[in-house]
């Protein structure tokens, strides 16, 4: 992984917009159409999102794509 610091922060941004909707990571994995364990894997850092991920969230989610990645901090990950 070249960025873990980002990934990190990426994947502590998604656990926020996830609990601020009250979703499981089943249910936002529901919603995205994607596995459970890959919700669970970029939350904890354990991988990086692909786009084709990132687009399945930013529709379930209903956000942009740009609101999605915009994380706090992010521009500070190596």
């Amino acid at each position: 992984m070249k960025n873990p610091v980002g990934v990190h922060v990426f994947g502590k941004h998604l656990r926020q917009l996830r609990s601020d909707r009250g979703w499981s990571q089943q249910e936002l994995a529901d919603h995205a159409n994607i596995d459970k364990m890959t919700v669970h894997r970029i939350e904890t850092a354990r991988m990086a999102a692909t786009i084709d991920v990132l687009l399945s969230l930013t529709k379930a989610l209903e956000i942009p794509l740009p609101e999605l990645v915009n994380c706090p901090g992010i521009e500070k990950a190596d």
